[in-house]
């Protein structure tokens, strides 16, 4: 069959690039080329390009897969983004990727994008995990396998802070201007964490080199919001249906799309605010208001509808009991915010209600459950150590934390198996191994290096009610723990 490609005439009915994507430059090289880049970075910049020209498009690249290169490559770049709502399906060709390159075999072919002096700008999104950043010291993690091998041979480097690192280095000696460093993960700070373990890669190999980055490189933080499930056969089927080629590299999401972006581009940018982003002094407060209500919503329901045999973030939210404690927890993260000049909690508390219930979106719980103990931190655990501090009610997120506590058993209730998909695997398992108490399945977990707060950790409500909570996912089941805690909310 036909595969997309820029000489075919799509249908009327699937928007094309509003543009000659042959006829701009590449400006961007982006690191981590999964579906949520092609879903809002891409698009965003496939929108800038339409509305204001400019050499922007995007080498894409993959650090350890291929599959993205070889989907990509033959449709020279070009996928489809497909739009699912409860108005309807929509379908846009992107025409913003101009290359995509694979760490696994063209480590020479990437650090020459990067080193391009037309590339100005460096985007990521490898989450957390994939940057090789310690948490709890901000630096670099020289446990980390990437890390430890870049450190070992920095001249042909194959992980983020190595390459970065070295790209920056290989300007400098060339006298080409340093690019801008875009984080664009879910994470907070998300600027300042990958400064602070880029600058002590570099220090850890040259002091001066350090320096120069930390004085001559922007590393703007970002909030970045778009929900966009895994791809499934219906979404090549749809694909196919709606432009009348076979796309292998389509993707799916929601109509919904969010970017807020400090506004630090010394060489320059593309006009992403045509497509809606959103430019500021300081990210935090939106960010705080993303990860607290829509991320730690999602990572709680997340747990318990798994558990509880709710597939789908949609099918959680047709279950009166699990609606309740979702609308219950948005509104105890709310509570623990600063108000922010022109937004309204309630009301975006209404919509992401609505953007959960979206019928045409298929995102798993088992895959927002992924690396629980990367997200744990700062979705519940630092809205509950504010809610402490408050007197706010910290149940909510007692409940959430318990319910991440039975996922990390690996098994359901029926004693089907799970991986836990999660760093901590291994440390987790060894440290359950043969617990069936809560209390004991509680301090086993609370004793994981740098996890809780100590703070919350002396708190004895907080314990409590979690090793209640956990008692009752294990003596009554998931479900029945759900309906008993959705009683306890009143609604």
């Amino acid at each position: 069959m036909d595969r997309l490609n820029a000489s075919r005439t799509l249908s009327d009915t699937v928007k094309a690039p509003g543009y000659v994507p042959s006829e701009h430059g590449t400006g961007i090289v982006h690191i981590g080329l999964g579906a949520f880049v092609r879903a809002h970075l891409a698009a965003y910049t496939d929108a800038a390009l339409a509305a204001s020209g400019g050499d922007w498009r995007i080498v894409g690249v993959s650090l350890r897969s291929t599959a993205p290169v070889e989907e990509l490559e033959p449709q020279d770049g070009l996928y489809t983004l497909i739009e699912r709502g409860a108005a309807g399906t929509e379908a846009r060709v992107i025409g913003a990727l101009s290359g995509a390159l694979s760490g696994a075999t063209q480590r020479a072919e990437i650090l020459a994008a990067m080193t391009a002096p037309a590339t100005r700008i460096v985007s990521l999104t490898v989450t957390e995990k994939g940057y090789g950043v310690d948490r709890a010291t901000g630096g670099a993690d020289p446990s980390f396998p990437a890390v430890a091998e870049d450190l070992e041979s920095p001249t042909a480097p194959g992980g983020v802070l190595g390459l970065i690192v070295r790209a920056l280095e290989l300007r400098r000696t060339g006298g080409v201007a340093p690019f801008t460093v875009l984080c664009c993960d879910n994470l907070p700070e998300n600027g300042a964490f990958l400064r602070a373990g880029v600058l002590d890669f570099a220090r850890r190999l040259d002091p001066d080199l350090a320096d120069w980055i930390a004085q001559s490189v922007a590393f703007p933080s970002t909030m970045v919001d778009r929900i966009t499930p895994a791809r499934t056969d219906r979404t090549l089927a749809d694909a196919a249906a709606l432009t009348g080629f076979t796309d292998a590299a389509a993707i799916e999401t929601e109509p919904f799309t969010q970017w807020v972006i400090e506004d630090r581009f010394p060489t320059g940018r593309p006009d992403w605010d045509v497509a809606g982003a959103i430019f500021v002094e300081d990210v935090a407060p939106y960010e705080h208001m993303k990860l607290r209500m829509l991320n730690g919503t999602h990572s709680m329901l997340a747990y318990a509808g798994f558990l509880s045999g709710h597939r789908y973030v949609r099918d959680t939210m047709a279950d009166p009991a699990m609606r309740r404690l979702i609308e219950r927890h948005l509104a105890a993260a709310a509570a623990t915010l600063a108000p922010l000049p022109g937004i309204d909690f309630t009301a975006y508390a209404d919509e992401l209600c609505a953007r959960f219930i979206n019928p045409e979106i298929a995102h798993e719980t088992y895959q927002i459950a992924m690396d629980g103990t990367q997200k744990l931190p700062q979705r519940i655990l630092r809205p509950a150590m504010d809610a402490a501090s408050a007197g706010q009610s910290l149940r909510p997120f007692a409940f959430a934390t318990a319910a991440w506590m039975r996922y990390t058993l690996g098994r359901k209730d029926d004693g089907t198996d799970y991986a836990l998909r999660d760093p901590l695997e291994e440390e987790i398992q060894t440290r359950l191994d043969g617990l069936t108490d809560a209390a004991e399945i509680v301090s086993a977990l609370c004793g994981l290096p740098g996890l809780f707060p100590e703070k919350l950790l002396e708190n004895p409500d907080w314990n409590a009610s979690v090793t209640e909570i956990l008692a009752g996912f294990l003596q009554n089941g998931a479900a029945p723990a759900i309906e008993a805690e959705a009683d306890m909310t009143g609604a």
